[in-house]
């Protein structure tokens, strides 16, 4: 009988090590089982992914050596270059502040909606101030009852910040609160302010504020570097980062020049990333953050002054408008994702936001993710879990890298404020969004319930509308845009005929030889919120022209099935259909197959909204 080492762990030590090239082996072969004769690196290669920003996701990491460990040195937590955390303790303390947004124009169901949160888990509040909001002199009202020593508060007043930060400070006097026990991020950014709206604002009462609370509030921070501006535009990961960056590089100049020292100019700074879907991306975003603020921090002079202070939102961009319900799915991958990364605020977005005011279940659901995220998964007590994952590391570094060199490129132009009023920035946004925008239309960047398995009989979430966001600078962009405005013509098309508008699937053949292809023309059409009559007994022309004639369809077919089945059947089941009164025959499969049998294709990577707004227009749905 043999025995085991008492530590039992040595299974595979009597075992060689395999090699990077062996791997490299193994993968030709089986790319060369699917017909591509590729070999060493180039096999390697044809597994890779490529990202936004120019970077390429590889289907294997291996642990650095020489050079490459040397330079992705991250240290420890709580020291420069803080890539690993801000604080020596991370979050494990205590977990990363629950900071809920509630936006209104009525100070009474904000106090309201405040309450609740804060006995319900929430341990911050992020309240929006001023045209966009409740105003500035009802802010006593909507923190009645709100015992300001212990709950932190965040403001978001936009032009008005001058106004609601006086209105807090007051407050926190009246109320008796000790300045050491305030805790507080005045969000004065008058540089996302005109990101957002083509607004410049005077700069002099932010340094003052931030001077004041400098020498008198050391728990309150004046100003806010908010990327979610960028982002929203359709900013990449290092372009949110860069501009992050002139962001922060323009305030220390401003503060500076007007009086306060580096480290109290550095103190004064929050920074506010958006957390999305994908979840090492966003883990990878908020460590490079972190990491590009302590070079900032080092080249002042202030390297220990250099810990970033984070506050991570859940991005607005990812949310959809149909199927909301998925959104809970999304923002809990990213609140996990904003947590891991080391954020020390996190704001969960309410699935329905981009409907209009949350209910109090969505908020509630909003709260109960974070509340799950650290009590329940304990994912705060571990500082930087995904620290040490070759994969990690690398996009970390690959990230920073990219992120600083749009940075340089900002501050080549003048810095940010004559990056934005030059029209630099949004035309750079603008380009990276094209790009995402044509694989959101193609489905290569896929969202589930609106580009993929959506669902036309769902019944539409209404909410009370919120408030106007400010607007007049960088646009506002979302994922799900492009097949929203194809779904909202047939909810016109259905509210005005009493039916969607309908396209007929001929499947032919058993059903091995159709139902992929049925199921992703199914899929597809239904994006463009058109409905799929599915005949799944199609066998001849004959029957498949009769199927066509009882669906109800608006004039357009599709042919479903194996290209075998193609080349036997598709042209004469193609003249039956047009026969019964089909204007238009597709064919789901790559073009070529059956030339000349039919008058369009639809196939993986297809541009499906120029294809569905196409059908719509020849079935004569208004736009």
């Amino acid at each position: 009988m043999t025995v085991l080492p008492d530590d039992g762990l040595s299974l595979a030590a009597e075992f060689p090590d395999a090699t990077h090239e062996q791997w490299q082996r193994l993968v030709e072969g089986v790319l060369r089982k699917s017909g591509k004769e590729v070999s060493g690196e180039a096999a390697e290669a044809a597994l890779s992914t490529t990202l936004e920003d120019g970077l390429t996701t590889r289907p294997l990491y291996t642990a650095p050596s020489g050079a490459d460990a040397e330079a992705r040195t991250t240290g420890f937590p709580g020291f420069a270059p803080f890539v690993r955390g801000g604080t020596p303790d991370g979050t494990s303390t205590s977990g990363w502040d629950v900071r809920q947004r509630i936006a209104g124009s009525d100070p009474v169901r904000v106090n309201e909606a405040a309450l609740t949160d804060l006995e319900n888990g929430t341990t911050s509040l992020w309240l929006t101030v001023g045209r966009h909001g409740f105003p500035a002199a009802d802010l006593g009202r909507a923190l009645d009852g709100v015992y300001l020593d212990l709950a932190p508060v965040a403001l978001d007043a936009g032009a008005e910040f001058a106004e609601a930060a006086r209105a807090l400070l007051a407050l926190y006097a009246e109320r008796g609160v000790a300045p050491e026990a305030a805790r507080a991020a005045l969000g004065i950014d008058p540089l996302g302010h005109e990101a957002r709206t083509g607004e410049a604002l005077d700069t002099a009462p932010a340094v003052e504020l931030a001077r004041e609370a400098a020498a008198s509030w050391p728990g309150v921070r004046a100003l806010t570097v908010d990327a979610l501006p960028y982002h929203e535009a359709g900013g990449s990961a290092a372009e949110e980062l860069g501009l992050s960056l002139a962001t922060g590089v323009a305030y220390l100049r401003t503060l500076t020049e007007g009086g306060l020292g580096t480290e109290a100019a550095l103190g004064q700074l929050e920074f506010r990333y958006a957390a999305t879907a994908d979840q090492f991306l966003t883990i990878a975003k908020l460590r490079a953050a972190r990491r590009l603020w302590a070079r900032v921090a080092e080249a002042c002079g202030a390297p220990a002054a250099g810990a970033q202070r984070q506050h991570a939102v859940t991005s607005p961009v990812m949310m959809t408008r149909r199927d909301p319900w998925v959104n809970m799915l999304r923002t809990t991958v990213a609140s996990m994702a904003a947590g891991v990364g080391g954020a020390d605020s996190v704001t969960v977005l309410p699935f329905d936001s981009e409907l209009g005011l949350p209910d109090a279940f969505a908020r509630r659901i909003a709260r109960n993710t974070s509340t799950i995220l650290l009590e329940e998964s304990h994912l705060a007590r571990v500082i930087d879990p995904a620290g040490g994952s070759y994969y990690v590391e690398q996009l970390t570094d690959e990230l920073a890298h990219a992120a600083w060199e749009f940075f340089q490129t900002v501050e080549r132009a003048g810095g940010l404020p004559a990056a934005l009023r030059s029209g630099l920035v949004a035309e750079r946004l603008a380009a990276t969004w094209a790009a995402r925008s044509k694989k959101l239309a193609t489905r290569r960047e896929p969202i589930t319930g609106v580009s993929e398995f959506p669902l036309l009989s769902e019944k539409p979430v209404v909410r009370e509308a919120a408030p106007a966001a400010p607007s007049g600078g960088l646009p506002r962009v979302r994922r799900d845009e492009a097949y929203e405005a194809l779904r909202a013509r047939s909810d016109a098309h259905l509210e005005s005929t009493g039916a969607r508008p309908r396209v007929f699937l001929a499947a032919l053949g058993p059903a091995a030889a159709h139902t992929a292809r049925a199921t992703f023309a199914s899929n597809l059409f239904q994006a463009g919120g058109i409905e799929p009559v599915h005949d799944p007994v199609s066998v001849d022309a004959a029957t498949a022209a009769e199927a066509y004639a009882a669906s109800g369809a608006d004039g357009v077919a599709v042919l479903c099935s194996s290209d075998a089945l193609y080349e036997e059947q598709a042209a004469e089941v193609a003249a039956a259909l047009r026969g019964a009164g089909a204007s238009t025959v597709f064919l789901a499969g790559r073009p070529g197959t059956s030339a000349g049998a039919v008058d369009e294709y639809v196939f993986a990577g297809c541009d499906a909204v120029a294809v569905l707004s196409s059908v719509l227009d020849r079935m004569g749905v208004a736009q």
